[in-house]
């Protein structure tokens, strides 16, 4: 996989995940994850370890910085979130290690459904909520 013709469809994948994450908040779960799978042909474990991998490293940095200067970053929810992915991740893969590739692929086939179908339902008020203080650390404006 590290021929100039696979090198370069990975750099395509990159630059679109990263035009998505950077327009809507998504990249691994909704992009990278099934681009792996359907058009490079990983198991669903290996592309979302493979995810995971990618998102380890600074990806969303030059997005959060943009979204900072607008005005539009809650850091503080930002980091509380962050401190349950970090351990939440270590658990969720354990429990992917576990399952079957089959099931991991129908467990993954369903989050999707369910999140498109709030998405296509719920009302517009629901994801337009105001932002309520969380406590934790601030930049300076």
């Amino acid at each position: 996989m590290t021929g100039p013709v696979e090198v370069a469809k990975l750099l395509a994948l990159g630059v679109g995940a990263g035009v998505l994450s950077g327009l809507f908040g998504i990249g691994g779960g909704l992009v990278i994850v099934p681009a792996l799978v359907i058009a490079f042909g990983f198991e669903a474990k290996t592309a979302i370890g493979t995810s995971l991998f990618i998102i380890l490293l600074p990806t969303g940095l030059l997005g959060v910085w943009e979204y900072w200067k607008r005005g539009d970053l809650n850091i503080a929810a930002g980091l509380w979130v962050a401190l349950g992915v970090f351990g939440g991740a270590y658990f969720g893969a354990r429990f992917a290690g576990a399952l079957s590739p089959l099931t991991m692929k129908r467990i993954y086939a369903v989050f999707l459904i369910v999140v498109a179908c709030y998405f296509l339902i719920a009302p517009s008020g629901v994801a337009a909520r105001k932002s309520i203080p969380l406590p934790g650390p601030t930049l300076p404006e």
